[in-house]
């Protein structure tokens, strides 16, 4: 008897678990972000509002920079509309897992430690991290920064990464980059350390400031979205393999930074226009 009520218990956990699998496979529990933005009819892309050439507010209030037009490439490709959601280095990662937007695509250096919690795409851009210094400072690189207070934002890499090559430097942690580049100007810090091309656009923004030395890192910038999506990201993908191919990457490449790319997107066999 005890025999009879135990086969009978497992074939309804069975029925259970099978039932539970198809009523998530009809129900659309299974479903990715492609089938969700498609649905919704709106691609929600994480951008920068605050750090120029890649996203930023122009002077009309408007959301432009060469991350913003990716992203409405993005949606150009897949049939959708691009709303565009402020984020920061230090809210792109949590707004992104807690599905406040479909992807981030803020000049964010793909490496193991975010690897561990998002999937990134395709390598899109190649960048340096630099230092922003104030004309005639006496700064000229990171072997100038002993003692020195540095500016750097929170949830980017460059802090970080700036003490491994200065370690007696002092690190001073900001919210966002206006707030830093200020602290810059008024004389509360001594650098502030960001990937170069912000840099450079900053110095052109502002005469009082120059960017001081080479590049002294690799960033390779990926765009990110959540793990075990790959319908998704190899929508992305194709997405910027079609760019380069149609010589879109090189128009905003060049209008973003006046000179044409050395960095080309890698194209897959197959990924024709």
């Amino acid at each position: 008897m005890r025999a009879k009520i135990y086969r009978v218990m497992v074939s309804a956990l069975v029925l259970t678990g099978v039932a539970m699998f198809s009523c998530q496979k009809a129900g659309g529990l299974s479903k990715g972000t492609l089938d969700k933005v498609k649905a919704r009819g709106k691609l929600l892309a994480g951008v920068k509002f605050d750090f120029k050439p890649f996203g930023y507010l122009n002077e009309t209030g408007v959301s432009e920079g060469f991350d913003v037009e990716v992203a409405q490439y993005l949606g150009q490709k897949l049939g959708v509309p691009v709303e565009l959601v402020k984020v920061t280095s230090e809210s792109r990662i949590p707004d992104l897992l807690a599905g406040k937007v479909d992807l981030v695509i803020a000049s964010m250096t793909h490496n193991l430690t975010r690897e561990a919690q998002i999937d990134f795409s395709t390598t899109y851009f190649q960048e340096g991290q630099s230092l922003l210094v104030r004309q005639g400072g006496g700064i000229k690189g990171v072997k100038d920064l002993d003692g020195k207070t540095v500016a750097a934002v929170r949830g980017a890499t460059s802090g970080l990464k700036l003490l491994s090559f200065a370690p007696r430097a002092r690190l001073l942690l900001y919210d966002e980059y206006p707030a830093a580049l200020k602290a810059l100007q008024r004389g509360m810090v001594d650098a502030l350390t960001t990937d170069r091309s912000y840099c450079v656009a900053a110095a052109a923004d502002n005469p009082d400031l120059e960017v001081a030395g080479p590049a002294f890192t690799v960033e390779p910038y990926g765009i990110g979205v959540r793990e075990n999506d790959s319908r998704w990201r190899d929508a992305i993908n194709l997405a910027l393999m079609q760019m380069q191919l149609d010589g879109t990457y090189e128009k905003l490449f060049k209008k973003y930074f006046q000179q044409a790319p050395a960095f080309k997107i890698e194209v897959l066999p197959g990924a024709g226009i």
